[in-house]
């Protein structure tokens, strides 16, 4: 005999009846209907693209060219122009093409009787044919700015897949305020394009879990782009086509089974290969789009590469112009440059360098998210199958690099903020509402120190290390002086110190003329005549010896240029 079930009318609560017996809660605020909760957060995805988007054009206006830019823009041009490889070969053309495009609405002159080298060919495309340097540097730099944003719907989506909505926003909200990723994703360089096509690869390769016809073919598209965006990506190479096989394995079996069959790992294999097949070719296409012809002579200075070097450089599938830039990357690495380090100023590179420049470069906010982010992506059950994803490629990038010869800047590893913003997304797994609490206040502190630090995103440091103002003492280079300050050293001679003699020592591309700064080199001269202005880029007062040391020490410092150049008084 059957139990008839009562209706909702016959076990609502009388009001005669004790609270105790009454179980439904009772909502004081209901929940906005789920249309006003997508169109909220949409709102929310906005704001904080708008805000990255502000801070990048803005800093893109103001800055004049950093030292690498000039080279990339002349090789630009000349793709666009001339469709040659025959500068920048240490790069791969596809960061260069994208730059191309932007600068294909600027119409850049190139003078057609030019000889000369790379560095050369950037001083003559922005300085002395008849282009001008500002306009030409936005075109440049718009399109990187356009796909540094594209890169964190990438962040938004890979955080979403993994810890849902909120955790989503958390890691866009964090990718959003780095200062480094700002700062990088502004200048027509390469580090940003590759580290985020690598990270769209892997993203890729996670989905790949459920749907690998549809997602392994893109995560070997945006592999190919790295590896045609900048060589260091090469040793993700081997983890990501693991992470392929690894997908496909647990797509054919759910992960259940183990040890694989030989049909599954038959079927790894293939897909690993079929990965590692697409970004050949897309490398390939890239030089392609640059000369169909592919035209190529080995520059004069190419270094002999001997053993596993000459090996693994003929053994590539790869354009003969893209083995011979590797074996200028490889001739960098056997060089040695001077490095700046808490005060130190070395020859040689310190394995260390890349870890101490991050913990002065990220927003603490942003490394106790990133930690705290990671332990819960290693402790939460269904999380722990994104640890290879999220943690071994950004591993081994980072092992990669703290082994090369140049202690430059933390770009070389730009990649972290990307990972470490969906890592951090973790901590949202814990449905806590003290870590709920605690991720929102970081993440606050992180948006309020990087908000502090606009417009000067490349001269950023810490709270622990003094900040933005204090980066100088600490780190050079692109850390924190890459020339970009020219045109504000510019008008702020021109507003204080109007007709007082200048002599400048400029760590940079930029030529000081165009921006009306009429100045000597100190070094060049006797110390008796040095008197006015001693303007010295805060790089090469951190490595000052001899002359300029002594010229620095017998001076007084009055002001400061963008944190990144030092005005003295000399008497």
């Amino acid at each position: 005999m059957t139990q008839e079930r009562p209706s909702p009318a016959a076990v609502s609560p009388d009001p005669a009846t004790p609270a105790a017996v009454v179980t439904a809660p009772v909502r004081r605020f209901p929940a906005p209907p789920l249309r006003h909760r997508r169109t909220l957060y949409a709102l929310a995805v906005l704001a904080l693209l708008a805000q990255m988007a502000f801070a990048m054009v803005t800093t893109a206006v103001r800055q004049t060219p950093t030292i690498d830019e000039p080279v990339y823009v002349g090789a630009a041009t000349v793709y666009l122009r001339e469709h040659s490889l025959r500068f920048n070969p240490e790069h791969p053309p596809l960061g260069k093409l994208v730059i191309a495009g932007g600068l294909a609405f600027a119409h850049p002159r190139l003078d057609p009787a030019f000889e000369g080298d790379q560095t050369e060919l950037g001083r003559s495309v922005l300085y002395e044919s008849g282009n001008d340097p500002w306009h030409l540097m936005l075109a440049a730099r718009l399109p990187m700015i356009a796909l540094t944003l594209l890169f964190g719907l990438v962040v938004l989506a890979f955080a979403r897949d993994l810890t849902g909505p909120a955790g989503a926003l958390l890691a866009l909200a964090l990718y959003a305020f780095s200062p480094d990723v700002i700062a990088h994703g502004s200048l027509a360089t390469l580090d940003v394009p590759a580290a985020g096509f690598l990270l769209t690869s892997v993203w890729a390769l996670w989905r790949a879990r459920e749907r690998p016809r549809l997602h392994l073919p893109l995560a070997g598209a945006a592999l190919g782009a790295a590896l045609a965006t900048r060589m260091s990506a090469l040793p993700a190479v081997p983890v990501l086509l693991l992470l392929a096989a690894l997908s496909v394995w647990h797509a054919d079996g759910r992960g259940e089974r183990w040890p694989p069959t030989a049909r599954s790992l038959r079927r790894a294999a293939v897909a690993a290969g079929g990965v590692g097949l697409v970004a050949v070719a897309v490398v390939w296409a890239a030089y392609l789009a640059v000369d169909p012809r592919l035209r190529w002579t080995a520059p004069d200075t190419l270094p002999d590469l001997h053993g596993l070097r000459a090996l693994a450089v003929d053994a590539l599938p790869l354009p003969q112009a893209y083995r011979d830039g590797m074996a200028v990357q490889f001739g960098f690495e056997d060089s040695t440059f001077e490095g700046f380090l808490f005060g130190r100023h070395y020859s040689g590179a310190l394995w260390y360098y890349l870890p101490a420049a991050v913990l002065v470069k990220a927003p603490l906010g942003m490394l106790v998210l990133w930690l705290a982010g990671t332990a819960v992506l290693l402790a939460v059950p269904r999380l722990r199958p994104a640890a290879p994803y999220l943690l071994v490629p950004a591993a081994v990038l980072t092992a990669a690099a703290m082994t090369g010869s140049r202690d430059f800047g933390v770009r070389y590893v730009v990649f972290l903020p990307m990972f470490g913003a969906v890592a951090a997304a973790c901590v949202t797994a814990l449905r806590r509402r003290w870590a709920d609490v605690a991720a929102a206040a970081l993440v606050a502190f992180v948006a309020v120190s990087s908000l502090r630090t606009f417009p000067y995103y490349l001269q950023y440091s810490n709270e622990a290390f003094g900040g933005t103002s204090k980066t100088h003492l600490r780190l050079h280079d692109s850390n924190v002086d890459w020339g970009q300050d020219l045109g504000r050293l510019a008008d702020r001679l021109h507003e204080k110190h109007p007709g007082e003699p200048v002599w400048l020592v400029y760590k940079g591309s930029g030529v000081p003329a165009h921006y009306g700064i009429h100045a000597a080199d100190p070094r060049k001269v006797p110390e008796d005549r040095v008197h006015g202005l001693l303007v010295v880029s805060d790089s090469a007062v951190a490595k000052a010896e001899g002359r300029l040391a002594e010229l620095i020490a017998g001076s007084t410092p009055i002001d400061e240029v963008g944190h990144s150049i030092t005005i003295y008084r000399r008497d």
